[in-house]
């Protein structure tokens, strides 16, 4: 019986395995993977949108196509910082209800995109019921460093992107 559990748990980190687009918020790491990246863009002008939820910031014209921005660090609770030079947008595919929708995330600065293996990659940690990390797709052992691996899907998917775009 364990060895199945360990069978199946080798399986969900290979899965798992696989090239990510690396960004900073401040001092922490995190990594998408790069197939949910559609492209990166610098930083521009968004037109903030009445009535929406403190992280997202507005929308943006993107070659003719209106799309909704978060901000990374207000949707997870991180202290706000100025937009800089490296400061810029990642514009991510998103699936939610069945549909696609794209969607920019701001962050500090992107930093490589990494293949990492499965062996590397471990289950988020549990900090019990109180504490949701669904959202984190894994850890990411790099080096020295740990990226925490997120799933775009469901950092973003409480969001109601659809009405926005």
């Amino acid at each position: 019986m364990a060895n199945t559990e360990t069978a199946e748990h080798s399986k969900v980190l290979q899965d798992k395995e696989g090239k990510y687009l690396t960004f900073a918020l401040g001092s922490e790491e995190f990594g998408l993977e790069i197939l949910k990246v559609r492209e990166i863009i610098g930083y521009m002008e968004i037109t903030a949108v009445p009535q929406t939820p403190s992280y997202v910031k507005g929308v943006i014209n993107l070659r003719g196509q209106v799309i909704p921005v978060v901000d990374l660090r207000a949707k997870f609770g991180m202290e706000t910082a100025k937009v800089t030079e490296e400061t810029c947008i990642i514009v991510v595919e998103i699936h939610q209800d069945g549909r696609k929708f794209s969607t920019g995330i701001v962050v500090d600065h992107v930093q490589e995109v990494l293949d990492i293996d499965g062996e590397n990659i471990e289950e988020a940690p549990q900090f019990g019921a109180s504490v949701n990390t669904d959202f984190i797709l894994g850890i990411g052992k790099v080096g020295d460093s740990v990226k925490l691996l997120l799933d775009i899907d469901k950092v973003l998917g409480n969001c109601d992107m659809a009405s926005l775009s």
